[in-house]
């Protein structure tokens, strides 16, 4: 009777890997998903903020929002203008407001708050002044980008020019 061999038989391409070859490549896996995650928020930070890519994706040049009558002083609108929202504010002077309503942060959607006669988003607490949209609290680096607001006929029409 011939004698078989037990031992296995590998080719060049079928390494075993071993408990320690193992860890290290776990290690090295959950190290560089850890990195991605670190430097994400790092990224958006940066590169936040208003872009003409936003701007060129929309073909809308102005909407009407509503009748003036329908907008009480010291109140705020959202909206949707082209493919982004945005948020017109009727000031306790009697004047208007509008701008994109895309947090410059992390992209939230803001809102007006009338208690606080701020704009705020609810994601990170960042807070911008309602009559230019300047970034005033928080962690948003950068302004809200304006619209401008036209009453015509009774209606508030807000546009990008």
């Amino acid at each position: 009777m011939e004698k078989v061999s037990k031992e296995w038989k590998t080719t060049d391409s079928i390494q075993p890997v071993g408990r320690k070859q193992f860890l290290k490549m776990v290690l090295g896996v959950f190290s560089l998903s850890w990195a991605g995650m670190a430097l994400y928020p790092v990224y958006r930070y940066l590169s936040s903020g208003n872009s003409d890519a936003t701007s060129a994706e929309s073909n809308v040049s102005s909407v009407t929002v509503c009748k003036v009558a329908e907008l009480p002083v010291n109140t705020g609108k959202n909206f949707q203008f082209g493919s982004s929202p945005a948020i017109v504010i009727h000031a306790q002077d009697g004047s208007f407001h509008a701008f994109k309503a895309v947090c410059t942060h992390l992209g939230c959607t803001v809102q007006y708050r009338s208690d606080k006669s701020l704009i705020w988003c609810a994601c990170h607490g960042g807070c911008y002044n309602p009559d230019t949209g300047k970034n005033v609290s928080g962690p948003p680096p950068k302004p809200l980008p304006a619209l401008v607001v036209k009453v015509e006929n009774d209606s508030i029409v807000v546009s990008i020019t």
